[in-house]
């Protein structure tokens, strides 16, 4: 049997928790996105605690969400009854603000029988080095000594979770798990009060959305999984909300994704803005202007979400998921050249520029001049150099064919920019760059494959390079488009229809798994050359690889299996651009609800 992952996200923007279907919080990272956790046991059965609501005798269990939210059910039966566990962390407009504190709710709902069930709550700190002290109180645990104020606020008898006890559900309860400032308010009528609140803010952010007119369903999971993944204090988005999940078995490619990868947020927002969401825009404008007032010079290809620059990899000593190690925790990439991020900076920021529904930004108090220049120049410093790229090999540095070519767009987006304010000099500037860099991605090409290839001197195919067709440097109707197409598939399509990132052996040996990313961008290449059938069927393929809630994850094995961080926003960006993009070329409108 094919692996999945068996888990469901919450979260409200300032953090996440994963549940499984056992309704037991296997991952939980507080008070940030990429602090250590409170509830590991993704990680480690043994270390990393645990926050699980269960019967007591063999059961059968359903997970689902509720209709266009981040609100998770758990629903269980066995033979004494039945009863539901729903999450969600709060989220909902309060005194013109968000209001998204770090609380977990767990409503605990009987539903038939007299079931017994057990609640065990036992959080962990530093990575599962620290088991907290408890002290119960008369209607609450603390938990201690675990790097801040935990505090579980509760109506069901403290014995009972503090001994492990199960007892008979024959009501309703509720569980408040919070960190730093505590729940001092009634319990059931504010966790109810909380939840509806919740339920109409999802379901109205959704109602808000533009939708292409295919798979709208997966679509709108994408868009709520993605929203989750913005840290609202700064505006940045991370790449996935999990560390060390393996690419594929044994592999040794465990890496922590807890952080914000400036590619990946291009993406991200170019995802928002289909949808017509415009906050994450400027709430990323904002982290983004201060990555660039701190960072005079060079940017790095990732930052933490308070934009921190250092990120360093360490491991750790934890069992792993399903006994794959290392556990790192921090990125060594951070240390690495990644040219392609100025480029994708300038694209992220063209929105901002020229969207007249944006009006804020576009007003004289935001220097884009400077912005923009000093971006160019950087792509001009950069352009023959080589780096580590996209897929960020740590022992190869080479001319990478998909760092040039957003060298080439940036460069297009810094002329749309000088031509629309009238900068003669930075259009000249800006006209050399895209000369030379056109030129540069012709060294790309291999005559032999009739293809474009990872990059200069090489003759490895590379995924990457179908953004060479949806970035429009290639022309749909030439014939190179369509020998490139051949060329991808004949060298990285999988068994099942996926494509792999690249088939050489790199750090680490020869790639195990698809990236699923790398399907969607296949979808999109192929709509933009107009095989418009065989787009959607590759789109109806990808989506039979997501597991039982519609959640993608990064990597897919030729057995059909989930592997890498999870769920990964690249894969649900690709899944929403990719939709857009067919439906868009297929001349059907894309509807408001």
């Amino acid at each position: 049997m094919a692996h999945k992952y068996n888990l469901g996200i919450i979260g409200n923007c300032s953090y996440l928790a994963y549940i499984d279907t056992n309704a037991n919080v296997q991952w939980m990272c507080m008070p940030g996105f990429d602090s250590s956790f409170l509830f590991g046991g993704l990680l480690d059965e043994k270390k990393g605690g645990c926050f699980k609501i269960i019967p007591d005798e063999k059961f059968i269990s359903t997970q689902y969400y509720l209709p266009n939210t981040n609100i998770l059910c758990t629903e269980f039966e066995s033979a004494q009854g039945r009863f539901r566990v729903t999450d969600f962390a709060p989220r909902f407009l309060q005194y013109e603000r968000y209001y998204r504190p770090l609380m977990l709710v767990r409503k605990i709902e009987w539903l038939s029988g007299a079931p017994h069930i057990k609640v065990e709550c036992e959080p962990r700190g530093d990575y599962g080095n620290i088991i907290p002290e408890q002290y119960s109180a008369s209607n609450h645990i603390r938990y201690m000594n675990i790097g801040g104020p935990v505090r579980l606020t509760t109506d069901i008898p403290l014995v009972y979770i503090a001994e492990k006890k199960s007892f008979v559900l024959n009501k309703n309860y509720y569980l408040v798990l919070t960190y730093g400032e505590p729940l001092e308010a009634p319990l059931a009528d504010t966790a109810e009060r909380f939840l509806f609140l919740t339920q109409t803010y999802w379901q109205k952010w959704i109602k808000n959305s533009y939708l292409p007119n295919i798979f709208q369903k997966q679509v709108i999971r994408s868009a709520l999984a993605l929203k989750l993944h913005q840290y609202e204090d700064t505006g940045g988005f991370i790449a996935s909300g999990t560390c060390s999940l393996p690419e594929s078995p044994a592999s040794g490619r465990n890496w922590d994704y807890r952080y914000c990868w400036l590619r990946d947020s291009y993406y991200t927002l170019q995802a928002f803005n289909m949808l017509g969401h415009f906050d994450e825009l400027e709430k990323y404008f904002e982290f983004i202007q201060n990555i660039l007032s701190n960072d005079p010079t060079t940017l790095q290809p990732l930052y933490s979400i308070n934009g921190e620059k250092k990120l360093e990899e360490r491991i750790v000593s934890l069992g792993g998921y399903m006994g794959n190690t290392p556990v790192r925790i921090g990125n060594a990439a951070f240390m690495q050249l990644q040219n392609d991020v100025y480029g994708q900076v300038l694209l992220t920021l063209l929105p901002l520029i020229f969207d007249q529904r944006l009006v804020i930004y576009n007003r004289s108090q935001v220097d884009y001049k400077s912005i923009v220049d000093r971006l160019l120049l950087q792509i001009e410093h950069t352009l023959e150099q080589p780096d580590a790229g996209i897929w960020e090999f740590r022992n190869t540095l080479q001319q990478n064919c998909y760092t040039l070519l957003f060298h080439w767009a940036g460069a297009q987006a810094a002329k749309k920019y000088a031509v629309t304010v009238n900068e003669a000099a930075m259009i000249s500037r800006a006209n050399v760059v895209i000369e030379k860099a056109a030129a540069l991605l012709e060294q790309c090409y291999d005559p032999n494959e009739r293809a474009y290839t990872q990059a200069i001197g090489s003759t490895n195919m590379d995924a990457s390079t179908l953004k060479l067709l949806s970035m429009q440097y290639l022309n749909p109707e030439d014939e190179r488009s369509k020998h490139h197409m051949d060329a991808i598939e004949k060298k990285l399509k999988s068994s099942n229809g996926l494509i792999y990132r690249y088939r050489h052996a790199d750090d680490f040996g020869e790639p195990r798994s698809t990236f699923l990313v790398c399907s969607f961008w296949y979808a999109e290449a192929l709509a933009y050359i107009g095989r418009l059938d065989d787009a959607v069927k590759v789109m109806e393929t990808i989506l039979q690889y997501s597991n039982h809630l519609g959640l993608l994850s990064e990597d897919v094995s030729e057995d059909g299996s989930q592997w890498g961080n999870f769920p990964q926003t690249y894969s649900h960006v690709g899944m929403i651009n990719a939709a857009f993009r067919i439906s868009r070329r297929m001349n059907k409108p894309h509807y408001f609800l």
